[in-house]
């Protein structure tokens, strides 16, 4: 919580402080126009910092998780560019006139402005409507890395050559400053490090498939290296190095292993894409760049939650698996509900170790089933997980139980209604939020 506050506090102070400056030291320009201004040096300043927030910087990550992270790197970038999209039509109102916003007749770093603008209403469309577009995350990726810096640098160019607060060398600093850092970690992160992580490539152990389009591959780390630490839970990057034939790109993926398991680390991927339908070929011996471990999915984050509920739908069950695994493992004895939806029994993961887990004491789990197409011999649970499922396993005294809410997005802002509707409160919700654009 206070980590957190920190970097929030510090946050603001950055994109606001060229504002500060020529509040203080600037000539003011009538209001109109100094909010105009102002808009767009803090729109600038967000389109700084979005390359830090975007690099996987631990310091930054760890108070939040990554997740939730990119989930404002996203959203921000909307509200940086209704800040730049305001800024000319502010001036226009202001002392330069309409014709900056609608004359062809311009000088140029009016138009490096102008190109930058259009770059970026692009980007913020293409990077909220990727998925009904049917663009593929890696074709997205491409075209984000490629115009992100563009876009920095028009916006440096532009405000460099036109921009009056530029005036104060305090301001210059920062924008040298900001562009410096920004190409640095822009490199490193798209550059230096994957080479980096190459070079110390753990090794593909073993593939081990669990349903028809569902396979768990564990991984071995270098030798004379340790895996890293991680918590049950949270998700690491990864790279395959495979066949010449088969495609190399990095994908995010939950580890399934738990961390008191030290000779290997395992994912578990379903194949719901171009890419993850070849993991299945992957084979042993193959390498794999490994960079993690992210996210706050996890129970080890929480301490005093104490009564478990698990409310997971299909591959969601991977963060749960390695939570009960690592419970097993350290012999946690806490009390602890799993209700597993899927369409059809061939398509439950995991299925006998949960079945053995569910014997055992620790944790203390109770484990239901539901199939929304089971086949006529099913004697478990049918439907969708709903209210009146909850209740008759949870009991209606939940006032001392947590839920954890992992699977498909529909499902999960579903269940988290019906949980709002039965009087949960928001702070005992731990929600998993998996798919995002990196």
């Amino acid at each position: 919580m206070v980590a957190g506050l920190v970097r929030v506090i510090l946050y603001l102070l950055v994109v606001t402080l060229p504002v500060w400056l020529t509040a203080f030291l600037g000539e003011p320009g009538g209001i109109i126009t100094d909010v105009g201004r102002n808009f767009a040096l803090t729109g600038f300043m967000i389109l700084v910092l979005q390359f830090m927030i975007a690099a996987r910087v631990k310091w930054i990550e760890k108070a939040f998780g990554l997740d939730i992270l990119l989930r404002f790197h996203k959203y921000i970038a909307v509200s940086a560019l209704c800040l730049l999209l305001i800024h000319p039509l502010l001036l226009a109102q202001g002392v330069y006139g309409w014709e900056l916003v609608y004359s062809l007749n311009q000088p140029w770093p009016i138009w490096a402005g102008r190109i930058a603008l259009i770059m970026l209403i692009g980007i913020v469309l293409i990077s909220i409507y990727q998925v009904k577009i049917s663009l593929s995350f890696e074709k997205w990726r491409f075209g984000h890395n490629i115009s992100a810096p563009a876009i920095l640098i028009l916006g440096f160019i532009h405000s460099w050559y036109i921009g009056v607060d530029l005036e104060l060398v305090q301001v210059q600093i920062i924008w040298v400053v900001a562009l410096i850092l920004d190409i640095i970690v822009f490199v490193y992160h798209r550059i230096i490090r994957p080479k980096l992580l190459k070079r110390k490539a753990y090794t593909v152990k073993e593939v081990i498939p669990e349903t028809g389009d569902v396979w768990t591959v564990k991984m071995t780390p270098p030798e004379g290296r340790k895996i890293e630490e991680y918590m049950p839970g949270q998700f690491h990057f990864l790279t395959f190095f495979r066949d010449p034939t088969l495609p190399v790109e990095e994908h995010h993926w939950t580890i399934s292993s738990s961390p008191a398991q030290k000779d290997f680390i395992s994912s578990t991927i379903k194949a719901i894409g171009d890419f993850t339908s070849t993991i299945g070929q992957t084979r042993p011996g193959d390498t794999v760049a490994v960079h993690g471990s992210f996210g706050r999915f996890s129970h080890m984050f929480h301490p005093e939650d104490k009564d478990l509920v698990f409310l997971v739908g299909g591959i969601g069950i991977t963060p749960v698996m390695a939570m009960l695994r690592y419970m097993r493992d350290t012999r946690d004895n806490r009390s602890v509900l799993l209700m597993y939806a899927n369409r059809s029994e061939d398509q439950i993961v995991f299925r006998d170790e949960l079945d053995e887990m569910a014997k055992g004491k620790h944790p203390d789990l109770t484990l239901v089933h539901v199939l929304s197409r089971p086949d006529e011999k099913w004697e478990g649970e049918k439907g969708h997980m709903d209210r009146e499922k909850i209740e008759k396993y949870c009991g209606r005294d939940l006032q001392e139980k947590t839920f954890y809410i992992c699977g498909p997005l529909k499902m999960s802002e579903k269940l988290i209604a019906v949980l709002l509707d039965m009087g949960i409160p928001k702070k005992r919700m731990r929600r998993e939020i998996f798919s995002f654009i990196d």
